[in-house]
């Protein structure tokens, strides 16, 4: 019998910056770590404007130069299953999880997170969005994307140590 997986799903706006990064970030990390084979990661957008697009391409350049391959990743709309099928639906801001809690069975609302609630700058509790900004927003932008995954990753394996094997879901 197979152990269950913990998902994971990752989210902001047009899924073209800030949850493409984290969902590489984060696969790295967990590829990296004892979890490896026991997370599933990907992420969307609270909106499908860019929906079949690939990361922009500040968002590739920066992570790439850290050793993130972000272009494989394609942009998508968060929907319905999503809530469904995901243990931890991570937003980048309050603007998406106020978006996110809309849609989201009531029962299911207590997934919804903010990626800086698991790590990050003291003073900042949401990950900016750098679409309209420069590189170095870009670069600030990651920096708070990989203390956050960080932290999350340490989250979800301590409840892994918890749990043994019987997998990395949240109570409900």
């Amino acid at each position: 019998m197979s152990t269950p997986r913990t998902r994971v799903l990752f989210v902001c706006m047009g899924n073209i910056c800030r949850s493409p990064t984290a969902e590489g970030v984060f696969r790295r990390l967990v590829e990296q770590s004892p979890l490896r084979g026991k997370v599933d990661i990907d992420s969307a957008g609270t909106t499908g404007a860019h929906a079949g697009q690939a990361p922009d391409p500040r968002a590739i350049e920066v992570a790439a130069r850290r050793g993130y391959d972000l272009t494989p990743l394609r942009a998508r709309q968060v929907t319905p299953a999503d809530f469904e099928q995901s243990d931890f639906v991570i937003a980048m801001d309050d603007m998406n999880v106020r978006y996110l809690k809309g849609m989201c069975p009531t029962r299911l609302a207590q997934r919804i997170e903010l990626l800086l609630d698991y790590g990050g700058e003291e003073d900042e509790a949401e990950v900016p969005d750098p679409y309209y900004g420069s590189l170095q927003d870009f670069e600030h932008t990651l920096d708070l994307i990989e203390e956050g995954c960080q932290g999350l990753l340490e989250y979800l394996a301590d409840l892994h140590l918890l749990r043994g094997d019987a997998g990395l879901k949240r109570d409900h």
